[in-house]
C-alpha cells in the first residue's frame, strides 16, 4: 500500500495557559495561594509585593441590594461613605492581632519567633526518672517500661513480652519488672503506666484519696465501680449500680462526679497537636440593615510589577531572553489573583442573599440550597462554584464558616415547603439541650416533636443527624 497524505478538519477545545492558571488558583485555599505566590516571587524577578507603606488595596464591597448580572466578572461596589458610616449595627472583626513582620526601625524586628517546644510524655517520665536515687539496674528496667508507654500513657506491651526482651546479663525476672512498673505508676501524670482504662482510673483515685470520712467512703465507692462495674456506669444503668453496690442516689452522684474528674488519657497533655489557623477570605457585616460581603484585606496578596524591569522592557521592545515572558507571566498572575477574589466575593454575596435569615436568626433559619442555584444566578458553572466554596471561609458575627457550610440537602414539610438538614440539626441540638436528663428524649420522640412542627423526619434520619452532632444515644444521656 502506497503512503498517502490526507487532510482532516476537526474541532477541539484547548485551555490556554492563562485559563489553566486561573482555574488552578481558584481551587486553592488562602494558605496554598500564598505558598504558590511565594514560589512565583522567587522564580520571577519581575513580580514583587507592594510595600506595606503604600497602603492596603481597597477591598471591593457588594450590597445585597445591588443586582448581580449573570455572566459578568464584577459587581457594583458599595459607596465609600456607606462603608465608613456603618451605623450602630455593624460588626467589625478584629484583625489587628494578625502577626506582621517588624519594620526596619524595630530593634526586635529581626528576631524570629520560635514556638516553645512541647515536652513529650517519654521525656517527661525520663526527667522524673533521672531525679530518683534508684540503682542503675532498676532505672534501666523502668526506662524499658517508659519506652513501651504509648502517647496516651498506657503500657502497650505485657510484662511477659518485655521480659523476653531483657538480655541474660540483666538478671531480672517478672517480680523485678512488677516493682519497676509500680515505680512508673507512681510518676506524674497520675494514671501513667496503666494497662487498661480501669487501672488508669484506679491509679488516679488512689492519688486523689481524700482524708475525710465521707469523702473516703465516696472514693471507696468510686473504686468499686471502676474496678468491677465500669461498664454499667458507662451505660448509665443506675438501677443495676444501686443493686450491686448498695449505695443510695446521693453517694452514686458523688462517686460519678469523682470519676468524671479523672482523665482516661493521662498522656494527652503531652501530645504535640498542630494548631491550624484559618484566615477568612470574606467578612460579612450588617450595614444599615443590609448584610454586605467584603474581601478581607489580610487574605489578599498585594502584588505588582517591578517598575525598574518594566521600564527597561518598555524602552527596549526588541529585547530577547526570558524577561519578556516573565513580565507576561507576572501580569497574568496579578490578573488571575484579582479575578479569583472577585469570583469569591460574588459567590459569597449570592450566598448571603439567600441565607440572610441565617445571619438574623442562626442555624434554625438555614434554608436548603444547592450549588446549581448560585451557578444559575451568577451565570457560572457548578464546578466553578464548587471550587470557590471549597476551603474558602467567611467571617460572620456568628462565627467563621466554610462557604460549603451554607449548602445542604432538604427535608419536605407538611405544608409543601422544605427544611434544610442544617436547620434540623440545630433543632435536634436545641431539643437535647433542653431535655430532662432523668428522662431524655429518644430518637422516636424527637421525630414526633419535629412532626408536630410540620417537619417530617424519620427516626433513622434523626439518629444519623444526632451522631453527626456527636450527641450520645438516649441511654448515655440519662443521669440520676
Amino acid at each position: 500500500m502506497k503512503p498517502t497524505l490526507q487532510f482532516r478538519l476537526s474541532q477541539h477545545l484547548t485551555l490556554t495557559p492563562q485559563l489553566q492558571q486561573s482555574i488552578r488558583l481558584l481551587q486553592l485555599s488562602t494558605v496554598e495561594l500564598n505558598q504558590e505566590i511565594e514560589k512565583m516571587l522567587m522564580e520571577n524577578p519581575v513580580l514583587e509585593r507592594e510595600d506595606a507603606e503604600d497602603g492596603l488595596t481597597p477591598s471591593t464591597t457588594y450590597s445585597s441590594q445591588d443586582p448581580l448580572v449573570p455572566g459578568t466578572t464584577e459587581a457594583p461596589a458599595a459607596p465609600a461613605s456607606e462603608s465608613q458610616d456603618a451605623g450602630p449595627d455593624e460588626w467589625q472583626p478584629d484583625f489587628s492581632k494578625t502577626p506582621r513582620t517588624g519594620s526596619d526601625d524595630d530593634e526586635d524586628g529581626d528576631r524570629a519567633f520560635v514556638a516553645p517546644e512541647t515536652v513529650s510524655l517519654r521525656q517527661h517520665l525520663n526527667d522524673q526518672l533521672s531525679l530518683t536515687n534508684l540503682p542503675q539496674r532498676d532505672r534501666a528496667l523502668i526506662g524499658m517500661l517508659i519506652d513501651a508507654v504509648d502517647d496516651h500513657g498506657y503500657l502497650t506491651q505485657p510484662l511477659e513480652e518485655i521480659a523476653l526482651l531483657l538480655p541474660p546479663e540483666a538478671d531480672a525476672d517478672m517480680e523485678d519488672l512488677g516493682i519497676a512498673l509500680r515505680h512508673l505508676q507512681n510518676m506524674e501524670p497520675a494514671g501513667v503506666g496503666a494497662r487498661s482504662p480501669s487501672e488508669c482510673l484506679l491509679l488516679q483515685i488512689r492519688a486523689l484519696m481524700p482524708e475525710t470520712d465521707t469523702d473516703t467512703r465516696i472514693a471507696k465507692l468510686a473504686t468499686t465501680i471502676v474496678e468491677h462495674h465500669l461498664e454499667s456506669l458507662a451505660q448509665r444503668d443506675y438501677s443495676r449500680l444501686r443493686q450491686l453496690t448498695g449505695a443510695n442516689d446521693d453517694d452514686l452522684r458523688a462517686a460519678q462526679r469523682l470519676i468524671l474528674r479523672l482523665n482516661p488519657h493521662p498522656g494527652s497533655a503531652f501530645s504535640n497537636v498542630e494548631t491550624r489557623y484559618v484566615i477568612p477570605d470574606v467578612v460579612v457585616r450588617r450595614i444599615e440593615g443590609i448584610w454586605r460581603a467584603s474581601l478581607n484585606p489580610e487574605a489578599m496578596p498585594k502584588l505588582c510589577i517591578n517598575r525598574l524591569y518594566a521600564s527597561l522592557l518598555s524602552g527596549n521592545r526588541n529585547s530577547t531572553g526570558s524577561m519578556p515572558g516573565q513580565l507576561q507571566e507576572a501580569r497574568w498572575l496579578i490578573k488571575n489573583v484579582q479575578q479569583r477574589f472577585d469570583t469569591i466575593l460574588r459567590v459569597s454575596q449570592a450566598i448571603i442573599d439567600r441565607q440572610r435569615h441565617f445571619f438574623e436568626h442562626g442555624e434554625v433559619a438555614m434554608r436548603p440550597m444547592v450549588l446549581r442555584e448560585i451557578a444559575e444566578t451568577l451565570g457560572l458553572h457548578e464546578s466553578t462554584i464548587s471550587r470557590v466554596t471549597t476551603q474558602k471561609y467567611m467571617a460572620t458575627p456568628r462565627g467563621t464558616y466554610e462557604l460549603k457550610y451554607f449548602f445542604g440537602s432538604h427535608v419536605a414539610t407538611e405544608t409543601g415547603g422544605a427544611c434544610s438538614a442544617t436547620a434540623i440539626r440545630a433543632l435536634i441540638k436545641q431539643l437535647v439541650s433542653g431535655e430532662d436528663t432523668k428522662a431524655p428524649l429518644s430518637d422516636s420522640r424527637i421525630s414526633q416533636i419535629l412532626g408536630q412542627q410540620g417537619i417530617v423526619v424519620a427516626r433513622r434520619t434523626i439518629a444519623k443527624y444526632r451522631e453527626s452532632l456527636q450527641i450520645p444515644p438516649v441511654n448515655l444521656r440519662k443521669s440520676l
